[in-house]
């Protein structure tokens, strides 16, 4: 049976980065998944791999946008893996569905990014190895606000909220593409 650690450490392997730092950031990723199956899991200590997906609009022209209940900025759905994830994709694919109500969402196969980044998780600082999708949502679907979220937006890649969290602009282009391309 293959685990969540195995199926992380799988995704990390197979992702050709579209950049040389891109590339480090994998390898980065690599080396600390392969420091064992807790990196999983938000109780390891001072980082754990998290899950996040950017949806698109089924017309492939829009992105929608959480503006995060606790950070202040806006930012793609995601969060935390949880046991029941079978693989780094469907803990994506499960936030985003959570965060906004959408049923339907259909997720990509492969990430479009990876970032580290700090946050407070539980009141201690902590770095968050997030791996990122694209998701593309029904057509006429409808968001709904969730109690991590103090509001949610569709916006255009040329007229994206302020303020806007720095790793989640770069998202913008990939989603994009793959939604247009699926």
């Amino acid at each position: 049976m293959t685990t969540l650690h195995d199926d992380a450490l799988a995704v990390l392997t197979q992702w050709k980065a579209p950049t040389e730092e891109a590339e480090e950031t994998r390898r980065r990723f690599i080396e600390f998944v392969l420091r064992g199956p807790s990196t999983m899991w938000r109780e390891h200590p001072g980082a754990h791999v998290t899950a996040s997906a950017l949806v698109v609009d089924s017309t492939a022209e829009r992105v929608l946008l959480c503006l995060h209940g606790r950070i202040k900025r806006w930012v793609q759905l995601g969060g935390h893996c949880e046991p029941g994830d079978a693989t780094v994709a469907a803990a994506a694919l499960r936030e985003a569905t959570e965060e906004s109500g959408i049923a339907g969402l259909r997720i990509s196969e492969a990430p479009i990014d990876l970032d580290v980044h700090h946050v407070q998780c539980a009141g201690v600082p902590s770095l968050h190895y997030d791996i990122r999708y694209a998701a593309i949502a029904p057509a006429g679907a409808v968001e709904t606000v969730s109690t991590e979220s103090a509001a949610l937006g569709w916006f255009a890649p040329d007229d994206l909220p302020t303020p806007l969290a720095g790793a989640t602009e770069p998202l913008v282009a990939p989603a994009l593409a793959w939604a247009r391309s699926s």
